[in-house]
């Protein structure tokens, strides 16, 4: 399944076309490039979810929690920072992955062996026309 987006008044839009397709899976690993999107893309998707609060990217503190009314929070991950698998299971990343709240993962490549296994991939990419390429993978 791929979503496309080719111009940022799109975003909203594309954000409920993938709440749409995200089923029974909490745990989403984003995968791109550096400056591809997936941290506005997220921020959107958090905002169709309900979440009211400022929405940001946790480089700095790995973890984001994201509350919304009536509803469970939602995890937001980076894993950019992280330089080895033992950081993030210190942390305690698995206890937020089997939480069944929703998880949204930056940079997953460090841990991917310890991702649940209906972990969903998703691959955002950028077009030469600076379309933006959300692909279930």
């Amino acid at each position: 399944m791929k979503i496309e987006i080719k111009d940022l008044s799109e975003l909203d839009v594309a954000a409920q076309m993938f709440i749409n397709l995200m089923r029974e899976n909490a745990v989403f690993a984003f995968y791109g490039e550096m400056g591809a999107g997936k941290t506005t893309f997220i921020k959107a998707v958090c905002k169709r979810l309900g979440v009211e609060e400022t929405i940001t990217s946790p480089t700095f503190a790995i973890v984001n929690e994201y509350g919304r009314e009536n509803e469970n929070p939602i995890y937001h991950f980076d894993f950019y920072r992280v330089n080895k698998i033992e950081e993030a299971i210190d942390f305690g990343c698995t206890d937020y992955f089997h939480s069944g709240n929703i998880c949204f993962i930056e940079w997953p490549q460090i841990i991917e062996q310890i991702l649940p296994e209906q972990t969903q991939k998703i691959n955002i990419r950028e077009t030469e026309n600076k379309t933006r390429v959300i692909e279930f993978i």
